[in-house]
């Protein structure tokens, strides 16, 4: 009676600190949507090395790409575990894509490696102070509803194309007006194109269904055939070994299987930082413009995928915030400063976390699992490529159709409140940045309020924040005038 009573009371603790049962989950469900979230996102483990691993510094040096590999998995294991157990939120969290090579092209070419991750170092341990001193749930808290509502729509504009891009759907032109085409010549070949556009028909048709795992099973069967697909037609890489173009290729990885699967992580660039060695190396006012620019994006890159991930996974309240949005807040900070002093550069909360919760994650538990995967892919890396991005990205596009169903909630009856949510959900897939999308809703929102005689219902700290976006987006001229 002992024995039996053991695991009852064990899986009550764990529903009572997770809230499982409260937020209308299962174990299951919370353990399938964290798996779904590290299938959509694994690729940061191959991709980050390549952002970061290949590019020299000032001074001439490169990172590697082994030790970039392991500290990225390692940053992403330990923030999303934290993550889970201190936000208890379904919010998985790892390097960030642009800032990683904000970091590689604009900042490590200045001065060295250590010096650039030193003021992502410093670029944490602000946010932290900022949300310690309850300044940054302030800001997210005055965002008035109507913009909340057109991030999450912009956010699913934004998977969307993210995933029709690292499928090779949407591609570059090489000249011409218009800047993006169908395919790599106008239309659709190559057998990985085959793949994702199975992937997406089996996976539309099973969330369709409303069949339960349907997202995680849609990325299994496209990694299936796309591992048959390599066997037999040899599609090759994206980009061959002597740099050779391969428009038909797989994008990323090729999904065959590694000569091995394991082996120890090399971890020797963690705490290979100075705090203070970027001032030295380019002046303290264009340290402080670079510190400032990372920061900017950080805070609210955050903000936009903290309120998709709550609105999809219906845990808003009345005004829109999600629960324990302190605690969320202070783990994102602390990832910054954690990823920047383990060298994989600012780690931030990932918006790819929404596939997880359209498979069914609702508490920190999903995160757990995310973050334990992330475990287990430093001593298995190789295997963490044998899902091509043509079989994940499927997922991105269906989270970013069931995103786009908020746009019901919009009012579209003021045209004063359509221009800012308009400009937030469209700039956010054309500039390839959630923060850009904010910040011009933020600008013209207060604008036009003003314009219209409605200044004092403005929030004061939109006021601040929209400031700060007018500086941020007139940074390169701003410079220019200082002379830094």
């Amino acid at each position: 009676m002992t024995t039996s009573a053991a695991p009852r009371t064990g899986a009550t603790a764990l529903d009572r600190y997770f809230g499982i049962t409260a937020r209308g989950s299962t174990v299951r469900r919370e353990v399938r949507g964290g798996v779904v979230t590290f299938m959509t996102m694994a690729y940061i483990v191959v991709l980050n090395p390549l952002i970061l691993g290949l590019s020299q510094d000032a001074d001439g040096r490169s990172l590697g790409l082994e030790a970039v590999a392991g500290v990225t998995a390692l940053v992403a294991a330990v923030m999303t575990i934290l993550m889970g157990v201190v936000g208890r939120m379904p919010i998985a969290l790892a390097t960030g894509l642009g800032l990683n090579a904000f970091l590689a092209v604009a900042v490590a070419s200045r001065m060295s490696w250590a010096d650039a991750m030193g003021l992502i170092v410093l670029e944490g341990l602000i946010i932290t102070v900022l949300v310690l001193t309850g300044f940054r749930a302030a800001v997210f808290r005055a965002v008035p509803a109507q913009l909340r509502i057109a991030i999450a729509v912009g956010i699913g504009l934004f998977l969307a194309l993210i995933g029709l891009v690292d499928a090779g759907i949407v591609r570059r032109t090489a000249a011409g007006t218009v800047p993006v085409q169908l395919g790599a010549t106008g239309s659709l070949r190559g057998w990985p194109v085959l793949v994702f556009v199975v992937g997406l028909a089996v996976t539309a048709i099973l969330v369709a269904r409303k069949v339960r795992g349907a997202i995680l099973i849609g990325i299994a069967a496209a990694t299936v055939l796309a591992v048959v697909v390599d066997a037999i037609a040899d599609p090759g890489p994206a980009v061959g070994p002597d740099g050779t173009p391969n428009p038909t290729g797989w994008a990323l990885a090729v999904p065959s299987w590694p000569d091995s699967v394991a082996g120890l992580p090399d971890l020797s660039l963690v705490g290979d930082f100075s705090l203070f060695g970027g001032f030295q190396r380019i002046g303290v006012l264009a340290a402080i413009l670079v510190v400032f620019t990372l920061m900017l994006a950080d805070f609210f890159d955050t903000m936009g995928t903290v309120v998709a991930v709550g609105a999809e996974a219906d845990l808003l309240d009345d005004a829109g915030n999600p629960p324990n949005v302190q605690g969320v807040l202070l783990v994102d900070s602390v990832a910054a400063a954690a990823g920047g002093a383990a060298s994989a550069s600012s780690a931030t909360s990932y918006i790819e976390s929404t596939a997880g919760v359209a498979d069914g994650a609702r508490t920190g538990l999903a995160s757990v699992v995310t973050g334990l995967l992330f475990v287990l892919a430093l001593f298995f890396t190789p295997l963490i490529s044998l899902v091509p991005s043509e079989a994940a990205t499927p997922a991105l596009v269906i989270v970013g159709a069931l995103l786009i169903m908020q746009i019901k909630d919009l009012d579209l009856t003021d045209f004063g409140l359509v221009v800012p949510a308009f400009l937030t959900i469209v700039l956010m897939p054309f500039t390839y940045s959630i923060t850009n999308g904010i910040g011009a809703g933020f600008i013209s929102w207060v604008v036009l309020q003003a314009a219209r005689g409605r200044a004092r219902e403005v929030h004061p700290l939109l006021w601040v924040v929209s400031a700060l976006f007018v500086v941020y987006f007139a940074l390169d001229p701003i410079q220019d005038l200082l002379g830094v």
